[in-house]
């Protein structure tokens, strides 16, 4: 029988969310993304994920991921813009706190701020960029509905190359029933585009 897929709740990023910031940066969770950041890096962050959210323009929005009905604090998600290959579109990333793992989370918070990217009618693809070595996130970008475009290497954190997978997800799904070429990211990345993050 299967399991209920788990409810959640995505709650704009704000100054009370430090804390979960700080748990989010355990080396567990860090081991794909260069290793956990300094205390001056973390509050860095804390403000840009607090501007961004604070922001109604479009540029993106970060998120608490919040599992119901207990209204518990188990991760963050988000979307941001970015510069993919000379097109303007949406990144996304994620992380679920690791007692709350492999039980569809990331997965329902990831649905969920699909629909938040596509309500901004701002860009026409959402990508994400997880390490190649991160089973778990490329998984969840493929139950999740997005495409791999290929191999590539992006600058996280900043000074480090890292391999990982262009996935893409179309947020404008049959529109005109074909691509704006003008839009069109063209061929799949080669293993030597550089995207900085």
């Amino acid at each position: 029988m299967e399991s209920e897929a788990p409810r959640v709740r995505l709650d704009p990023w704000s100054e009370g969310d430090l804390g979960l910031l700080r748990a989010m940066n355990a080396p567990e969770l860090m081991s794909h993304l260069g290793g956990p950041e300094t205390e001056d890096q973390l509050l860095t962050r804390q403000r840009r994920y607090v501007d961004l959210s604070a922001d109604r323009t479009g540029r993106g929005r970060m998120f608490r991921i919040a599992l119901l009905p207990a209204d518990e604090a188990v991760g963050t998600i988000g979307f941001w813009e970015q510069t993919w290959r000379g097109q303007r579109v949406y990144e996304t990333g994620w992380g679920v706190l690791a007692a709350h793992q492999g039980r569809g989370i990331a997965a329902a918070a990831a649905a969920a701020v699909v629909e938040k990217a596509r309500a901004e009618s701002k860009y026409r693809y959402l990508h994400a960029f997880p390490s190649v070595d991160n089973r778990s996130s490329n998984a969840l970008c493929r139950r999740v509905g997005f495409s791999l475009q290929g191999p590539c290497r992006v600058e996280y954190p900043k000074g480090r190359l890292m391999r990982a997978n262009d996935w893409r997800l179309d947020l404008a799904p049959g529109v005109g029933g074909t691509e704006d070429p003008r839009e069109s990211p063209g061929p799949a990345p080669a293993s030597s585009d550089i995207l900085t993050t």
